[in-house]
């Protein structure tokens, strides 16, 4: 008896230093930072912390598809710019976020390739300043993960959109929540087919904005360090738009856009 109480114990402290491990990642120290700092912030005096938290695993359970979550922590501040950098991904600056009056305060999800063990930071940009905060997470070959689907397959349903509303619609509120899926393999060009081996050619969506009506909610320009068909969940004030408008361009020159009824989602 009393040797199953200890092993019980044990194991109830490994599970809690465990959880606690996974909690406490905050951003660590790194040269690869201060060799980046420049070229994606220039000579701007950074503040620690600031309006904007960010969320991540500290242990990724798919290094190809670590959701990313910000949300605002000060609803005075005003952000009128996200950057999220992931310092060991080959093509370190992941997204550059503009956001419209509607998304305050911000919350707002997305999902990126991990390359390896590193912070994943975000830089905000308020009339009060440029502030910095993050998370280090353990991840590794997310660049260069196989894609799920074969690649004429991928390519032939690439740019279908679908909108999904969370809540209860009876309840009326102007808050919504919405997550929205767009389809596209968004190549890196690290990855290999997997019949011939030859890497696939870096082909992914570098521009996106999201509209109710004509008020814009939010812009994305991204990277290779974008998902596989990205997904974005945020909240927004409804301004009552019966559709959501998405746009988006890649690489290789396609334009896509699609209105998403609300009352279609699903």
């Amino acid at each position: 008896m009393t040797h199953r109480l200890f092993m019980a114990g044990a194991l109830a402290l490994a599970a809690f230093a465990a959880q606690a491990e996974e909690v406490q990642n905050p951003l660590t120290d790194s040269a690869t930072w201060q060799d980046l700092r420049g070229d994606v912030i220039g000579d701007a005096q950074v503040i620690e912390g600031g309006p904007l938290a960010l969320d991540a695993p500290y242990r990724a359970h798919d290094a190809a598809t670590v959701p990313i979550k910000l949300t605002q922590t000060d609803p005075t501040a005003t952000i009128t710019k996200a950057t999220v950098v992931i310092d060991e991904n080959p093509a370190p600056v992941a997204a550059e976020l503009t956001f419209g009056e509607a998304m305050a305060p911000l919350d707002f999800e997305l999902r990126v390739r991990v390359d390896q063990y590193s912070n994943v930071r975000v830089i905000s940009e308020t009339g009060a300043g440029t502030f910095m905060t993050g998370r280090f997470v353990k991840a590794s070959g997310g660049c260069s993960a196989p894609a799920s689907r074969d690649p004429s397959e991928a390519l032939a349903g690439m740019g279908q959109m679908k909108l999904r509303l969370f809540g209860d619609p009876q309840i009326s509120t102007p808050r919504r929540e919405a997550q929205i899926m767009l389809r596209h393999p968004n190549y890196s060009g690290l990855q290999r087919d997997q019949i011939t081996q030859l890497f696939i050619p870096a082909h992914f969506i570098d521009h996106l904005e999201v509209w109710q009506g004509d008020e814009m909610l939010f812009t994305m320009d991204g990277g290779i360090s974008i998902s596989e068909n990205p997904v974005f969940r945020f909240s927004y004030d409804d301004n009552g738009a019966p559709a959501l408008t998405v746009k988006a361009t890649d690489t290789e020159g396609n334009a896509f856009s699609q209105v998403l009824p609300k009352e279609a989602q699903g």
